[in-house]
């Protein structure tokens, strides 16, 4: 028996990179995904993919920085699959990078809308949903930017920063209800994000090897294996955590 059978999933930024490995995790393992995304042809693309492989999912546009959007991404959920179990709280842009005094209030309010306001807005959605069946798993995608400063990403890190915050908050609050609340920070794993970030540097996502004890970059399907196993009864004492996965990069 797979760990999530009878499970329903919920996935923000299910198109592509972590997001989309960890959709297909959950539907390998047993779980009905539910796939929010921005880009339509993205999400509706991994939907093939898991229905191809004989499982369960489901697709909605979203943009997780509208309230409507996000509200109509759980109604969808709830609606079709009759109930949320899990949820992986994925979507994230990296931003323009710079100094901090050269960033503009537009990219400032895109990355806090999206990685803070979504994040905050899907919990805001799913523990109702979750308390109503006796409880449930959520995982937010923070960073090793949400535990440590960067140069030149001062707003995504302040983002990520923020992340921590509202998990260890929801923890607090909903843990005694059944509502287990964790975060993930990665380091550099092989997404569109990573190579944005290597244009942005001037160098190749491979590049970045060297700055992880363990000699490489992460892979998605590795992330998507920690969130797993974070929604999964194996982590049930497991609860307002920041679980790196980040190739030793968080110990030097």
């Amino acid at each position: 028996m797979a760990d999530f059978d009878g499970k329903i999933a919920l996935v923000t930024g299910g198109g592509s990179g972590i997001g989309r490995a960890t959709a297909i995790a959950f539907a390998r393992e047993g779980a009905s995904v539910v796939i929010g995304n921005r880009n339509s042809d993205a999400g509706a693309a991994v939907v093939k993919t898991i229905k191809n492989e004989g499982g369960e999912a489901s697709f909605l546009r979203t943009d997780v920085s509208s309230e409507d959007d996000v509200k109509a991404l759980i109604g969808h959920a709830v609606a079709t699959y009759g109930r949320l179990d899990v949820a992986f709280n994925n979507a994230g842009i990296g931003g323009a990078g710079g100094p901090l005094a050269d960033q503009t209030v537009d990219n400032f309010d895109a990355v806090m809308n999206t990685n803070v306001k979504g994040v905050w807005l899907s919990m805001k959605y799913e523990i109702p949903e979750m308390l109503k069946t006796g409880g449930g798993a959520i995982v937010n995608n923070s960073s090793i930017g949400g535990l440590l400063g960067f140069a030149g990403v001062g707003i995504y890190s302040a983002s990520k920063h923020a992340v921590m915050g509202l998990t260890r908050s929801a923890a607090l609050e909903y843990s005694a209800h059944g509502i287990r609340v964790n975060a993930v920070n990665p380091a550099v794993i092989r997404t569109p994000m990573a190579e944005s970030l290597a244009r942005m540097r001037k160098v190749k996502p491979d590049d970045f090897s060297k700055a992880h004890p363990i000699g490489r970059i992460g892979e998605p399907e590795e992330v998507a294996a920690t969130v797993l196993w974070l929604c999964s009864d194996k982590a049930s004492f497991v609860t307002g955590t920041a679980t790196c996965v980040d190739g030793g990069f968080t110990i030097q």
